[in-house]
């Protein structure tokens, strides 16, 4: 288990680079991709699930999202504990929104292929790629194995949409029971019963895969 202390020391940690890179510090910048990298990519991929995940590449999309958070960095203003993930994660959200709809363009175009993503500038493309491969050391991760986040993935593509959904929205996009209940057209008791029971699916699912 995570300890507060730990928890504290991430999240100062999270908030120093934030500071240092509105600055112009890119070896900050770096730092903060290559420390929340991997888990803006598992949260892209259970965003995407299985279907999505066949249009369009993962990783071109978690490229893209941390060339989006390079622009727009002076918009971004660190508030309380999990701000900046949870704003890398509305930028993969509206990425992959953008992505389905420009290959729905090309396939009314008479074209099917997977979308490119690297739509940018070259600049601004090898900047984020001189940060490196994306690791991370975050205490969450640091303390999960890697093949327990696999299963993880696994699990949840198993789910029945509605479940997936609930999860998608409360577990990775961190939504609460007023907004998930808001967005679905549900009472917020319905929307509290419905995680529940896709909590308890989830758990049945994760203990199913070997």
């Amino acid at each position: 288990m995570v300890s507060n202390n730990m928890k504290k020391s991430f999240n100062y940690q999270t908030q120093r680079l934030v500071r240092l890179a509105k600055n112009g510090d890119e070896s900050a910048l770096g730092d903060l991709f290559k420390v929340h990298g991997e888990r803006v990519r598992r949260r892209v991929r259970m965003q995407m699930g299985p279907k999505i995940r066949s249009r369009l590449e993962t990783m071109d999309v978690v490229q893209n999202v941390f060339v989006s958070a390079l622009r727009s960095l002076d918009d971004f203003t660190y508030q309380k504990e999990g701000d900046f993930l949870r704003w890398l994660t509305t930028i993969a959200k509206n990425r992959i929104r953008d992505s389905l709809r420009e290959e729905d363009a090309e396939k009314r175009g008479g074209k099917i292929k997977k979308v490119p993503l690297n739509n940018n500038s070259t600049t601004q493309s090898d900047a984020i790629e001189n940060y490196g491969p994306s690791y991370t050391t975050t205490p969450s991760l640091i303390m999960s194995r890697r093949e327990d986040l696999n299963k993880l993935e696994k699990a949840i593509d198993k789910l029945k949409p509605e479940y997936r959904e609930v999860i998608i929205l409360t577990k990775i996009e961190e939504l609460s029971y007023k907004e998930v209940a808001e967005k679905l057209g549900k009472t917020a008791d319905t929307v509290r019963m419905l995680i529940s029971r896709a909590i308890i699916a989830l758990s049945q699912s994760f203990e199913k895969i070997e």
